[in-house]
């Protein structure tokens, strides 16, 4: 297996320009698989904070960046679809959402939502000594003792990040409210209106109203969520808009205060 990843060939959720360079770093061993993306491409390429792999480290050797509520020291550890990923002396929290193409990006939320993270349900079994275990996207297993007969794939899990507990669950049904993080329609938001089984191996197909029209998609490719997590998503970025704008007005301030020469004497 090769140690190296070229940026042409890099998964199209990866934000990452194609063409400045040949080569980018390859993601290691962990969760989302081949759709993961390195942290050092986030904290270089997407954030800015760092400008090299040997800063990375040094950063990440800090124990201030933690992804889904754990310290990471690893560049290479996979970040994906819906993780979480906060700095802590910066006071900065991200979640990672798809947007439109697929391609993954940071939006920013409150400290109070970074504490959980939302999980697909794609897998489930019942293992030894009676217990149920659910399998997420991101290959996260989480084991509950009893009631496993109400949760189904498809369905979606907020698990806290202290605990790894289950806090909310939201079934795969008619009306839930979903985002699309695949194919054409990836980063739209709406309810889905019908659920369409399709008989023999071909992919079950739902249909998603939104406030622009509707559009029809297959089952793997929506997410169940909650109206607060879109909700926590667009308060927090009008938040940094907000605090973006006053840091700005405060630059212009002092740059007419020097053009007036300073304070009078």
């Amino acid at each position: 297996m090769t140690r190296h990843q070229k940026r042409l060939s890099a998964p199209n959720a990866w934000p990452v320009e194609r063409k400045t360079e040949t080569f980018t770093v390859k993601a290691g061993a962990g969760p989302h698989g081949e759709a993961g993306v390195p942290l050092l491409v986030l904290l270089r390429d997407v954030l800015g904070y760092v400008d090299s792999k040997k800063e990375a480290r040094f950063a990440l050797n800090e124990g201030t960046v933690l992804v889904n509520g754990d310290a990471v020291s690893d560049e290479q550890r996979p970040v994906g679809m819906f993780d979480i990923l906060a700095f802590t002396e910066r006071e900065e929290y991200y979640r990672v959402f798809p947007e439109e193409g697929g391609r993954l990006s940071l939006t920013p939320i409150d400290r109070e939502a970074a504490g959980s993270r939302l999980g697909k349900i794609v897998g489930k079994q019942d293992v030894h000594g009676g217990e149920t275990q659910l399998t997420l996207h991101d290959g996260t297993n989480v084991r509950i003792d009893e009631g496993g007969d109400e949760y189904g794939t498809n369905d979606s899990l907020v698990v806290d990040n202290d605990d790894k507990e289950i806090v909310a669950h939201f079934p795969f049904e008619e009306g839930a409210l979903v985002t699309a993080v695949d194919g054409t329609h990836s980063g739209d938001i709406g309810e889905i209106d019908e659920i369409t089984v399709t008989a023999g191996s071909g992919d079950n197909t739902v249909t998603v109203e939104t406030d622009g029209g509707s559009f029809e998609t297959i089952e793997d490719y929506v997410v169940v969520i909650d109206e607060n997590f879109v909700d926590d998503d667009e308060d927090a970025a009008a938040d940094a808009d907000a605090d973006e704008a006053d840091a700005d007005e405060t630059d212009e301030a002092a740059d007419d205060e020097s053009a007036d020469g300073g304070d009078d004497e």
